[in-house]
């Protein structure tokens, strides 16, 4: 009986020698390909032969070009589905797809509406699933966000990392990788929209140092990485009311003035510029989300080399 595919489903689900295994191959990836072209194959091309499927339900730009780009630099291919054009999207089963496409591909990425689509995807699969957006979680921004601290400000433990804004997917990922490297997280949301309770009581539990509040100024105060996210995410119906709450949550010159003076800002993008963050900070020099994007690109080569046991 062959062993059970190793699935990138949450951070938490990782323990701390993983997680940095994964960070450190994408520094060395990143750091071996200086000055290449964009798609040359990684010198060993270790995943050559292998097909990713990708399946989208929501809309994407740098989940699917950095998927796509990486495979491409590890020597692989992949088959982009978008969920409405399947069988899929046309009644069949969630875990009929997963045992089909387990028979096709290597490994399967989801960017799905729902966790627990993924979670069932997963259990049916015999391939590894990754998961490249949820409504609980955003796993592989993460890897990129973590990767992106580490090359501006060192060693990310010990740090304080400021989140201001929703406490949404990329949130919850957050408090999940807090436990894992040793920062401290500090959160300000409007209490309607909080970061899960649960969640950051399983992290606390574990460790993890969580400071949750509803003063943007307390979260941010000597912070040394600032990060937040749109006010309203594909699927939210609330528009006005998050519009009407967020605004003191804004990243402006005045909120980075807060920080430590060496504070870097990230944002997973697309920003709205004037909204979450003003266009002095997102263009000004201690913004560090260019990188960031680009870093999917090598986050996502190697979470799949790490659910490929190449790592």
């Amino acid at each position: 009986m062959s062993a059970s595919p190793r699935h990138f489903l949450d951070i938490s689900a990782l323990s701390k020698a993983e997680l940095r295994a994964i960070l450190d191959e994408a520094r060395r990836r990143k750091d071996a390909r200086k000055g290449w072209p964009k798609g040359q194959h990684d010198s060993d091309a270790p995943l050559d032969g292998h097909v990713l499927a990708m399946i989208f339900q929501k809309n994407s730009t740098r989940t699917r070009v950095s998927f796509e780009v990486g495979m491409a630099q590890l020597g692989g291919g992949v088959i982009s589905l978008n969920a409405n054009d399947t069988q899929l999207g046309r009644g069949e089963t969630i875990e009929d797809t997963a045992r089909v496409l387990s028979r096709m591909v290597d490994a399967v990425m989801i960017r799905a509406n729902v966790h627990q689509d993924v979670v069932d995807f997963a259990a049916a699969a015999d391939v590894p699933v990754i998961n490249g957006l949820t409504d609980l979680s955003h796993p592989c921004q993460i890897i990129a966000d973590l990767m992106t601290i580490e090359e501006w400000s060192g060693d990310v433990a010990g740090k304080t990392v400021a989140w201001l804004g929703d406490g949404n997917n990329v949130c919850t990922s957050f408090i999940h990788a807090a436990e894992k490297l040793n920062f401290r997280l500090a959160i300000a949301t409007p209490g309607q929209y909080a970061a899960r309770t649960q969640e950051v009581a399983a992290a606390r539990a574990a460790g993890a140092d969580i400071f949750v509040t509803t003063d943007a100024s307390k979260a941010i105060a000597n912070a040394h990485v600032v990060v937040t996210d749109t006010w309203v995410s594909m699927g939210d119906v609330d528009k006005e009311a998050r519009e009407a709450a967020f605004p003191p949550y804004a990243i402006t010159e005045e909120a980075m003035a807060k920080a430590a003076s060496n504070a870097i800002f990230l944002h997973c993008l697309p920003a709205h510029r004037g909204e979450e963050v003003s266009d002095a900070v997102i263009d000004g020099p201690r913004s560090a989300v260019w990188d960031e994007a680009e870093n999917r690109i090598h986050a996502q080569k190697a979470v799949l080399l790490w659910c490929l046991n190449k790592i």
